[in-house]
C-alpha cells in the first residue's frame, strides 16, 4: 500500500502475542507468510507474557532496592528466551532464522540503566544475516553501552527497537502487532462506540500516545516521525488491516480532515501543588531545572501569583515518578524557600485529539461545555495545536471520555 525503497518489513510482537508455545507458532507462520511475499523479514519480540513482572518480583525478593544495573542484566532475559523460541519455531517449518540480543544487533545505547535511549544502530550484522536468506530475530527493549554494558530501554522499549531497526534499515514499513485490530477513537473497553481509524499523522499519534492511548509508546512514534517510518499497527490474532501512522501529507490522496480524531484518557497521574515560592525570576526554572536532573517528565503546569508576592505552582507527573519527585522537594524546601507541597494521586488527564482543530475555533468551548453539562470540574487545562487535556477527577474520567466521544460525533452510528 505505502511502498518505500527497500524490500525489508521490520514486525513487532508483544509480550501476549508469544506468551506460550502456541501463539510464538503463529509468530512464526506471519514471519514466513511475509518471506514468502517475497520481503526480507526482521522480527522483533517482548519477553513472553508476564516474564518481565515476574522477574522484577524475583529480584525484590532477594533485595527490596536492587541495583538498575542488576536489574538490566536480569531484565534482558526475557527477551532472549523469546527470541531463541521463535527462532526455532522458524527453523522447524524449514526456513533459515537466526536470533539476535540487542547487543549482536547492533543497537548502541547512552549508559542511563532501565530508561536508556538508542544512540546508534550498526545495521551490518543483521543487513549480513538477510543477504543469506535469513528471518532475522531481534530481542526488544535492550542493548549495550559504548563500554559493553546491557541496557533496557524503559517502558515500550520493543516499539523504539522496532522502529529504530526500521529506520535504521530503511525498511518499506514497521508493523506493530498488539491485541488489537489497530488504532482507535476511543479505548474500546471504554467506548464500545469506538471506531477504528484507518490513518493517522505522525502528529495526531504522538499526541494520542502522549495523552493516554496505550497501542503505541511514546517515544516509538517520535522516531517514526523523526526518520519517517510509516508504522501498521495491527492485530497478531487475525489479517484484518490496522491503522497505519505516517507523513499525511505525502499522501497522493488527500482525505478530510476530522475536527477530532480520538478522545484518551490516562489514570496513570498525580498532581503536585507547590505553595510559596517567590515570584522572582528563574525560581521555576530552578524548581524544573531539579526535575529534569532527576529524569522526571512534567506535564501540565498551572502557576497562580497572589497578592502577597508568592507562587503556588501546580503540575502533573507520572504516578511511578512520584516518590522521587517527592525526593526531589524535600531537597528544595529550604533552598527556594518553600511553605509546603501537596500531592493528589486521584485525577486523570482526559483529551481531545485532531487535526481538524488547527483551523476550527470553538472546539476548546464545546469540550468544556460538555464537561460542565455533565458536572464535571476541570482542574488543569493543556493545549496543543491538535490536542486540548483537561485534569480532572480519577472517578471521572470514563464518563469524560464516553460523554466527548458521543458530543463530537466518533460514535459507529
Amino acid at each position: 500500500m505505502f511502498r518505500k525503497r527497500r524490500n525489508i518489513i521490520v514486525m513487532k510482537f508483544g509480550g501476549t502475542s508469544v506468551a506460550d508455545a502456541d501463539k510464538i507458532k503463529k509468530v512464526a507462520d506471519k514471519a514466513i507468510n511475509k518471506k514468502l511475499q517475497n520481503f526480507d523479514v526482521v522480527v522483533v519480540v517482548s519477553a513472553m507474557g508476564d516474564t518481565t513482572d515476574e522477574l522484577i518480583s524475583l529480584a525484590h525478593k532477594i533485595t527490596r532496592n536492587p541495583l538498575r544495573r542488576e536489574m538490566d542484566m536480569l531484565l534482558s532475559t526475557g527477551e532472549q528466551v523469546s527470541i531463541a523460541l521463535l527462532a526455532m519455531a522458524i527453523q522447524d517449518k524449514g526456513y533459515d532464522c537466526i536470533s539476535l540480543t540487542g547487543w549482536q544487533a547492533g543497537i548502541l545505547t547512552d549508559d542511563v540503566y532501565s530508561n536508556a535511549k538508542i544512540l546508534s544502530i550498526n545495521k551490518e550484522r543483521i543487513l549480513r544475516e538477510l543477504n543469506n536468506n535469513k528471518i532475522v530475530v531481534v530481542a526488544g527493549f535492550q542493548g549495550v553501552t559504548a563500554g559493553d554494558e546491557i541496557t533496557t530501554l524503559g517502558r515500550g522499549g520493543s516499539d523504539t527497537t522496532a522502529v529504530a531497526l526500521a529506520g535504521a534499515l530503511d525498511a518499506e514499513y514497521c508493523e506493530i502487532y498488539t491485541d488489537v485490530d489497530g488504532v482507535f477513537s476511543a479505548d474500546p473497553n471504554v467506548v464500545p462506540e469506538a471506531r477504528k481509524i484507518s490513518i493517522l499523522s505522525y502528529e495526531e499519534m504522538l499526541e494520542l500516545a502522549s495523552s493516554g492511548a496505550k497501542v503505541l509508546h511514546l517515544r516509538a512514534v517520535e522516531f517514526a516521525k523523526k526518520n519517517d517510518v510509516i508504522l501498521h499497527v495491527r492485530s497478531s490474532f487475525n489479517d484484518i488491516e490496522g491503522t497505519w501512522v505516517m507523513d499525511t501529507n505525502k499522501m497522493e490522496e488527500k482525505m478530510e480532515t476530522p475536527l477530532v480524531t480520538g478522545v484518551s484518557y490516562d489514570t496513570n497521574q498525580v498532581k503536585i501543588s507547590v505553595f510559596g515560592l517567590e515570584d522572582k525570576p528563574g525560581i521555576a526554572a530552578k524548581l524544573f531545572g531539579e526535575f529534569a536532573g532527576a529524569n522526571i517528565n512534567v506535564d501540565l503546569i498551572v502557576q497562580n501569583v497572589g497578592e502577597s508576592g508568592l507562587a503556588d505552582i501546580s503540575l502533573t507527573i507520572k504516578e511511578e515518578d512520584l516518590a522521587l519527585a517527592e525526593k526531589v522537594l524535600e531537597r528544595l524546601k529550604d533552598k527556594l524557600k518553600l511553605e509546603r507541597f501537596e500531592v493528589d494521586p486521584g485525577v486523570a488527564k482526559v483529551s481531545i485529539v485532531g487535526a481538524g482543530m488547527q483551523s476550527h475555533p470553538g472546539v476548546a468551548a464545546k469540550m468544556f461545555r460538555c464537561l460542565g453539562d455533565q458536572g464535571i470540574n476541570i482542574e488543569m487545562i493543556s493545549t496543543s495545536p491538535i490536542r486540548i487535556s483537561c485534569v480532572i477527577r480519577e472517578d471521572k474520567a470514563k464518563k469524560a471520555v464516553k460523554v466527548l466521544h458521543s458530543e463530537f460525533g466518533l460514535d459507529k452510528s
